[in-house]
């Protein structure tokens, strides 16, 4: 089979079938027509182990991040497995393919004391009445109140929140959909942008959306919007030069552990498929404890 071809039904497959994001479906996709390039391969039988190894072994000359091989790697491996189960090969020369483990950075996370004064700065400036300010404080609230992805609270309208309970329905990465909590402060924040900040901001748009966050016309906020403000308010008191909404995420997923939580609960929240993936939270609250106790013991 064509391997350009092949490579377009995989990544239409990942797309429709599994559903990936579109975000991993696009690097994968540049991945496997890196890899046609670099083997010189018109088909998919013309490429064998050597020519994999050697495809990483050019990325690694070049510098790329380890977690950049590990990404290529398993693209490799998704794709010619999905090709032998097509029948589209016999063999799949991938299942000797050896990547370099990325590693995994503990995540940049704010202390309990900064976020509280971040929060209160945002809710005195939405006392104001402003639109934007009302929103930005909801939008903060809510991103370390329920600890969902940026993605997510783009996506949210109206109908999915419930002030009454204190709950939203997020979609989640492979539109799966969960229920998240959040509590009194992000309640509030939210109560306060519906009926002051909201409606302001619809009048200025010049077709309804559902939308619950809106951006500076009335139409649905993007990504960049959110990473901006995130970025702006969050980076001087962690201080990281680079932060997005993510840290936020992080950032609530640590202080429940800190406060007790259950992993398994705090995986549920997060809506994460494996614990492993929530696992790395504890190791962020561990560091912290030791962090303590090096500057608090006697003998430490």
């Amino acid at each position: 089979m064509d391997l350009s071809a092949a490579i377009e039904a995989f990544t239409d497959h990942l797309e429709r079938v599994r559903r990936l994001s579109p975000a991993t479906v696009k690097a994968y996709r540049s991945d496997l027509r890196d890899l046609a390039s670099s083997s010189g391969a018109a088909s998919l039988e013309a490429v064998d182990l050597d020519a994999l190894r050697d495809w990483l072994w050019q990325a690694t000359q070049r510098g790329d991040a380890r977690s950049t091989l590990a990404r290529r790697s398993a693209a490799a491996r998704s794709f010619f497995r999905w090709a032998q189960e097509q029948g589209f090969i016999a063999h799949d020369p991938s299942l000797r393919l050896i990547a370099p483990k990325k590693g995994r950075p503990l995540p940049t996370v704010a202390s309990r004391d900064a976020m509280s004064g971040l929060l209160d700065a945002h809710r005195a400036a939405a006392e104001a009445g402003d639109p934007l300010a009302l929103r930005d404080h909801a939008i903060l609230e809510l991103l370390y109140g329920s600890g969902i992805r940026v993605s997510e609270l783009c996506g949210l309208d109206v109908d999915d929140l419930d002030l009454d309970r204190g709950t939203a329905r997020a979609l989640g990465k492979g539109s799966k959909e969960r229920v998240v909590p959040y509590g009194t402060p992000a309640r509030d924040a939210l109560d306060a942008y519906l009926r002051r900040g909201r409606p302001a901001l619809v009048a200025r748009a010049r077709t309804f959306t559902p939308a619950v966050i809106l951006g500076s016309r009335g139409g649905r906020i993007g990504p960049r919007t959110v990473y901006d403000l995130v970025a702006r308010v969050l980076a001087p008191i962690v201080g990281a030069e680079t932060i997005g909404p993510h840290a936020l995420r992080h950032t609530a997923a640590t202080h429940l552990l800190d406060g007790g939580a259950d992993l398994r609960a705090v995986q549920e929240i997060l809506g994460h498929a494996s614990l492993g993936t929530t696992q790395i939270y504890t190791h962020v609250s561990t560091e912290r404890l030791t962090a303590t106790y090096r500057l608090a013991h006697p003998r430490a």
